[in-house]
């Protein structure tokens, strides 16, 4: 006869917990309890739930489990960026960014082992596609991290701002990535404020719907490009959804996002889209939506020929930009020789066959 197979609390947020612990007969708060066990104090054992009773402990041991992902790569810059190799499964790995700085700092999580879009100039994106992390695995990130930085209770928190920018589209992940933010935000949980939780996306135009919808939070766009004709070069899933479609999504998005702009992320490639004349369709862009850019040097990877502007060329795409009233920041690039920089995460994936072609641009289902 097979082992039953036990419930994975890590994955549960506040509603599916007070599910478990209903079906299990018990009263609500303990599903509270739990939840700040596992998330404020990093519990890994029920054995540790000290204001649980030995007999309810017991009950949970031999059904529910707290599983994280394991941690297989840890490497650390000079200036403090440290990036973890996580192994979600036999085949797979993915990877997660800690970027300190003074005032915040900052947990880059993945989304999927892999990604489907294929965009040109991204490391993730040439790994190919094998599947969707689930809730546990997308906040197991965040747990193992507090865990790693020494953290053991909720007051002595050091990550203060979590971003989607790992690897994977969250738009086509959202059954596993909405009831991971909702963690993030719970106060019985991680407490982090709707405006330090930011989902970014290639333009996913669904998905930026249904997020709005059922979790708004902060939301950036990777843009690239200011025109079609280009953008369909460097982010395939413009072909589906073009950039007069994405501004409308924005507004739409707008309407609910706990800011009051979307961040434009605006990968700088030179003679590619760092022109004056592309600075200027960027700044026609901006006065469709309320927006930011971030400008992003380029972070070379091996296998593609793109090559990362000069400062002085995207000073001057900046400075097109601001003279419209527009407000620019250009991102300092940090854990580049860990490859641990925007574009280059890459992990270890099993299937790097599948691309967009062979996968629907609509949610993966789990």
């Amino acid at each position: 006869m097979s082992k039953a197979v036990k419930l994975n609390l890590l994955g549960l947020d506040a509603d599916g917990l007070a599910r478990f612990f209903e079906a299990q007969g018990e009263k609500p708060f303990r599903a509270r309890q739990v939840e700040r066990w596992i998330h404020q104090l990093g519990a890994a054992e029920f054995s540790s739930m000290s204001d649980l009773s030995k007999a309810l402990r017991e009950k949970l041991a031999a059904s529910a489990c707290i599983a994280a992902p394991q941690l297989v790569g840890d490497e650390t810059t000079e200036d403090g960026t440290r990036k973890w190799l996580v192994k979600v499964d036999g085949a797979n790995a993915v990877e997660a960014v800690f970027i300190p700085e003074t005032g915040r700092a900052t947990l880059c999580v993945s989304s999927q082992a892999g990604c489907v879009l294929d965009c040109s100039f991204c490391a993730t994106g040439k790994q190919g596609f094998n599947r969707n992390l689930t809730t546990a695995e997308i906040i197991g990130q965040l747990w193992l991290a507090n865990r790693t930085l020494g953290v053991g209770r909720k007051a002595d928190r050091i990550i203060s701002n979590v971003v989607f920018m790992g690897m994977g589209e969250p738009m086509l992940n959202l059954d596993q990535v909405i009831p991971a933010l909702r963690l993030m935000l719970d106060d019985n949980a991680y407490g982090l404020s709707r405006r330090r939780v930011t989902v970014s996306t290639s333009g996913v135009i669904p998905g930026m719907d249904r997020l709005s919808e059922e979790c708004p939070v902060a939301l950036a766009v990777s843009l690239h490009a200011p025109n079609d004709a280009l953008r369909d070069q460097l982010v395939p899933v413009n072909r589906k959804y073009p950039l007069k479609s994405l501004i409308a999504a924005c507004n739409r998005y707008l309407e609910r996002a706990p800011r009051d702009f979307i961040t434009f992320e605006y990968v700088m490639l030179e003679d590619v889209n760092d022109s004056e004349a592309h600075a200027r369709e960027a700044a026609a862009l901006a006065r469709a939506v309320r927006c930011k850019y971030n400008l992003i040097p380029f972070n070379p990877f091996a296998g593609v020929d793109y090559r990362r502007s000069s400062p002085e060329r995207i000073r001057r795409f900046a400075e097109i930009l601001q003279r419209d009233g527009i407000t620019v920041t250009t991102r300092k690039t940090r854990g580049d020789d860990i490859a641990a920089a925007c574009g280059q995460l890459a992990g270890d994936v099993a299937d790097r066959t599948r691309r967009t072609r062979r996968l629907p641009l609509k949610e993966v289902r789990t």
